[in-house]
């Protein structure tokens, strides 16, 4: 690995519709990357992804972590967990997807071989990066007094009347639903306002609908209402507090490019200052713990 040159050597592992419209052309555009190469699962569509943007394509992802300082990944949470430590021990800093495993021991086997090598990592939590939400995440965190927050995360990617996404046919999120999939970045907002989550009570709803109740280190509550299963014409994301200043309603926001090449530029700045990132793969961590305990409370562990 050389550590010397002016850009950070960026590999990518996964080639499926989040790495084609996000990660790839994000690292090919990123003025502090050198994009290194691809590796995935399937042969064919790493040589394409690879192809489209230049760069070499890998038959081994060890191969891939020895030629990089970073790598980041575009997999399923359990595919990225054990790859994650495999490149932890190689050097590699670590820009993550969400969630990091839908296991705790996962999880916790990231962050720990994060903090054993001496690493970087971040998560993209695409609300802690994207321009608008993430500088209103700040903006309301800098206040006191907040009473409770709500986060409602309804689609329809399980609803047979909406139309076909790219994502439906994710087996990891057929099997693990709203709650893993859009779970992270409802807990990802509301703990990064209110505070670390302290308590958590889950109860079932149509579908794969989830309904969490929060308490948080600051005293504050919150609820997260989840769901693949809502009809076309009742989805939509919204995120609201309520406090002594008020009312506050989240921005919308662009879309994940932007939002992913300053998740790269976090995880460059924790390499090269040594200091943790807020969304660290340990809060990662902490963000599997609850949502497999929301699990076992649905009942759903073995869905």
């Amino acid at each position: 690995m050389n550590h010397s040159t002016v850009t950070t050597r960026i590999g990518l592992l996964g080639t499926g519709p989040w790495a084609v419209a996000t990660h790839a052309p994000a690292l090919a555009a990123h003025p502090g990357v050198d994009f290194a190469g691809v590796w995935g699962r399937r042969p064919e569509a790493a040589q394409a992804l690879a192809r489209e943007h230049g760069v070499a394509v890998y038959e081994d992802a060890d191969a891939l972590f020895a030629d990089c300082d970073a790598v980041a990944f575009a997999l399923p949470p359990d595919v990225q967990a054990p790859l994650a430590v495999r490149a932890a021990a190689a050097g590699c800093h670590l820009l993550l997807d969400k969630p990091v495993a839908t296991s705790v021991e996962g999880a916790r086997a990231v962050a720990e071989a994060a903090e054993r090598a001496g690493v970087a990592s971040v998560v993209f939590f695409t609300l802690r990066f994207a321009t608008e939400t993430a500088g209103w995440i700040t903006q309301q965190a800098a206040l006191d007094g907040w009473f409770s927050g709500r986060a409602q995360w309804y689609g329809s990617l399980f609803t047979p009347s909406a139309g076909r996404s790219p994502y439906a046919a994710s087996p990891w999120r057929g099997e693990k639903g709203a709650l893993w999939d859009v779970g992270p970045h409802a807990l990802a907002v509301l703990a990064g306002v209110l505070g670390e989550v302290t308590a958590l009570t889950a109860a079932a709803g149509p579908g794969d609908t989830a309904h969490l109740i929060l308490r948080h280190v600051s005293g504050a509550s919150s609820t997260a209402d989840l769901s693949f299963s809502a009809p076309p014409a009742a989805a939509g994301v919204e995120v609201s507090l309520l406090g002594e200043a008020g009312a506050a309603v989240m921005p919308g926001w662009g879309g994940a490019l932007d939002a992913f090449g300053a998740a790269v530029d976090a995880l460059l700045d924790a390499a090269r200052t040594g200091v943790a990132h807020p969304c660290d793969a340990r809060f990662g961590a902490r963000i599997t713990e609850l949502l497999a305990d929301a699990e076992a409370q649905l009942g759903r562990s073995d869905r």
